[in-house]
């Protein structure tokens, strides 16, 4: 039996009570060949959420817990010294993985950052003088919590740039809490069983790429992108042309996820708020107006008329 990313969904769904748009989220990042940023409050599954998503699939899993003394080669690797033989053995670091998660991102410092943003952007390491490609597929989720900023380095509008998706995840509902005390409160959660492989993956990417986009639609991303450049008292600089490719990308995987080979004007509205609220960088009078970041989001993508 061929396996679609709707098996996938549902078995991340068992293991997880709630947070269905981080589950959807995510399969959009691995159908889209994408990076993720997930924010939110400590203890809302994050975690578990990232490490589900690579049992499902059998691929290779890291954790890399992100903390101010991190260095480049605890990430990537290193070189050492071999006396017997007289030469330098490479090392690779737990970056060489199918699924990658960096926990708490933006505690590291900028040169761990950089690091990151080679293996993100071009899916290979350097270490020393050599290259070694990563695996394929190659997916680095990352987290930070909103409620601690003590030891952290803001994370440059660059780097956030190379992510396809920031994420926003909130506290469950009273009834979604009741059911994670009652199914968990004296077990440990338990990983999904493997109901795809990283073949079905590529295969999923494939079909993706396939999916029809009409051409008005892409105008329609064009012009939404545009309308974040827009002069703004709340906005310093828009969303850039990554923007409109990852919407293109999001669109056909929400799209394929939903069993449909063209994309509809509802796959853009609603992957856009995840693409574009990392890529804007706001002015400090949207905080003092009390106007948040999503809700800015929003009112622009009801103000450009959908075809």
């Amino acid at each position: 039996m061929i396996a679609t990313p709707q098996d996938v969904e549902r078995a991340l769904k068992a293991s997880i009570v709630g947070q269905d748009a981080a589950i959807e989220g995510l399969l959009l990042a691995a159908i889209a060949d994408g990076h993720a940023l997930l924010e939110g409050p400590p203890g809302i599954a994050k975690t578990l959420a990232c490490r589900a998503l690579a049992a499902s699939l059998d691929a290779t899993f890291k954790r890399i817990q992100f903390t101010p003394d991190l260095l480049p080669a605890d990430i990537v690797g290193t070189r050492i010294f071999d006396q017997q033989r007289a030469r330098f053995d490479t090392v690779l670091g737990p970056i060489v993985a199918n699924i990658v998660l960096a926990d708490e991102i933006n505690r590291a410092p900028a040169k761990v950052q950089s690091a990151l943003l080679e293996a993100m952007q071009e899916r290979q390491v350097t270490i020393g003088p050599e290259s070694h490609a990563l695996p394929d597929p190659f997916i680095v989720l990352a987290t930070m919590n909103p409620l601690d900023n003590d030891g952290t380095y803001a994370l440059p509008l660059a780097q956030m740039d190379r992510f396809l998706l920031k994420i926003d995840i909130g506290y469950p509902s009273v009834e979604e809490e009741l059911e994670i005390i009652e199914r968990y409160a004296f077990a440990q959660t338990p990983l999904p069983q493997t109901v795809a492989t990283l073949d079905d993956v590529r295969r999923w990417r494939a079909e993706a790429r396939a999916i029809h986009v009409d051409r008005k639609l892409h105008r329609y991303i064009v012009e939404l992108v545009a309308a974040t450049r827009q002069a703004s008292p709340y906005v310093l600089g828009g969303a850039s042309p990554r923007a409109s490719l990852a919407l293109v990308n999001c669109a056909r995987a929400r799209a394929l996820l939903h069993g449909r080979d063209y994309v509809e004007p509802d796959d853009i509205r609603s992957v856009a708020p995840a693409v574009l609220r990392h890529r804007i960088a706001f002015t400090h009078r949207l905080v003092l107006e009390g106007i948040s970041p999503s809700s800015w989001i929003e009112r622009t993508i009801l103000g450009v008329p959908v075809p």
